[in-house]
């Protein structure tokens, strides 16, 4: 029995690993070819494909869901131009490391979507990872109430498209997003040659 458990573990943890790399594979894709592409076109032809942590399922953490049905609305400085206003209506609360962490996820103001965004800093931030922060995004299947488990994986975290081009203006992790633990787990600091920057 615990053979057969062990090897369906094996299979899972193989078919996840497969899935991430294959999201990279396309994104890569997508930076490469897509007009959307953060790249700008006269470094396109440097680009040689994402760098990243390889997948840690340790970086794959259960969070326990505080809502919050009416939230007050929070100001995101952003890399260029005036804040953006934010509702913050749930803050993920976890282990990770042995240390007790939270992050909180927002929604945009008047915008009407199901996709929760996370942006964050770490330890990692400045040195492995890009200096202003990473993103993550979650999109429960239904709606999310007090004491609900939401699964937040830290191998999808992402660069936001001003790690790559000053031309874009991104939202800036808030302070109470700053975590105290090093989360070497997703995408890491744009490879230089990429990189366009017009300040």
């Amino acid at each position: 029995m615990a053979d057969s458990e062990d090897a369906d573990a094996e299979a899972e943890y193989e078919r996840w690993v497969s899935e991430i790399k294959q999201m990279r594979a396309d994104k890569d894709e997508f930076f490469t070819e897509h007009p959307q592409s953060p790249i700008q076109p006269e470094v396109r032809d440097d680009f040689e494909g994402l760098s990243y942590f390889e997948p840690k399922p340790e970086f794959r953490v259960p969070t326990r869901v505080r809502v919050y049905s009416n939230p007050d609305p929070i100001e995101l400085d952003v890399t260029a131009g005036q804040p953006i206003r934010y509702l913050r209506p749930f803050i993920f609360e976890f282990e990770l490391r042995d240390e007790r962490q939270q992050l909180a996820g927002y929604q945009q103001e008047g915008e009407d979507t199901d996709t929760i965004f996370i942006p964050f800093r770490d330890k990692t931030t400045g040195q492995q990872t890009y200096h202003r922060g990473r993103y993550m995004e979650t999109e429960p299947d239904e709606e999310l109430t007090n004491g609900d488990t939401v699964t937040l994986d830290f191998n999808l975290a992402y660069n936001p498209f001003c790690a790559y081009s000053e031309t874009f203006a991104c939202p800036l992790p808030p302070e109470e997003n700053w975590l105290d633990v090093v989360v070497p787990a997703g995408e890491r600091k744009p490879p230089e040659a990429i990189v366009v920057d017009d300040e």
